[in-house]
Order: C-alpha cells, then structure tokens, then sequence
C-alpha cells in the first residue's frame, strides 16, 4: 500500500516539517488546520470566524485529496480556551449538520500562532 502527500494553494502552507494531508488505504489525514487564510496569511479574531477558517482550511485539503466534510469519520479539535466550547459547536455544526463524525475536543494550553483553536480530521476517499 501506497501513501500520496494531499497539498493544495486552497489551504495554508505547513509550518513545519509535515504535509497538509496524506491519503492512503482509502483514507484522507487532513493534519491540524490553524484558523490561516491561506490567500492573506493573516488570522480571523473571533473564535467563530477561526472556526468557520480551519474548517474551510480542511474542507480545502480534504476536496485536494479526493473526499469532502460529508466523509469525515473522525475529527480532533484543540480549544486554545474550553469557554469557546459553545461558540465552537455552533459553527462546528453548520459543517456537520447531520451525521457528524466521531469526535474529541479538549482544551489545551497554546496552539501556533496563538490561534483559538486547530482541527484535525480523517475522512473517506469518495
């Protein structure tokens, strides 16, 4: 079995020594996306406008690796403050309005960039 890097303009440039994405074995990792408009560089404010940026940040990788939010099995969401939990779940929602995938969110204690928060997630290839 093979792995293939997922790289797209439509997403920000990795920061360190790891890909936007892989797929393989039918699978998309999409690794965490920073609240980065991946046009200006700059990062939204409010812990709404970053969560609507890191998601369209993954949808973005995931639609460069052959899939889409609607296939997401499993995501993994870092709250640089656990009081944006609410805030977060609403946007959140308005991604996965239905069928959501499995998921973990947790508070941590920074994230890059001092951003709010960061998503992760793994979907199926179409």
């Amino acid at each position: 079995m093979e792995k293939s890097v997922v790289a797209t303009a439509g997403a920000p440039a990795a920061i360190g020594p790891y890909s936007q994405g892989i797929s393989g074995c039918g699978l998309v990792f999409v690794s965490g996306q920073l609240p980065v408009d991946p046009k200006t560089g700059a990062m939204p404010e409010t812990i709404e406008e970053q969560a609507r940026q890191s998601l369209e940040n993954v949808k973005a990788i995931l639609e460069a690796g052959g899939s889409c939010l609607c296939h997401v099995v499993k995501t993994t969401c870092y709250l640089a403050d656990i009081n944006d939990f609410a805030a977060f779940n609403k946007v959140y929602a308005e991604y996965f309005p239905k069928d959501a995938p499995a998921r973990s969110c947790f508070q941590v204690a920074a994230l890059p960039k001092a951003a709010k928060l960061e998503v992760e997630a793994i979907a199926l290839v179409k």
